[in-house]
């Protein structure tokens, strides 16, 4: 019963470290997109078909 528990636990923690990974992750994606977008919209496409 004890082990059954102790892998609950730690099966808990690891999915709240999983989520956290995640979150930092996306969180670090957002200026590159910011800045993606700036570039986008202050460098004109050249694009006369």
């Amino acid at each position: 019963m004890l082990v059954a528990l102790c892998l609950l636990l730690f099966s808990c923690v690891g999915a709240v470290v999983g989520a956290v990974v995640d979150t930092t992750i996306e969180v670090a994606k957002v200026p590159f997109k910011v800045a993606g977008a700036a570039v986008d919209l202050a460098v004109p496409d050249d694009d006369d078909d």
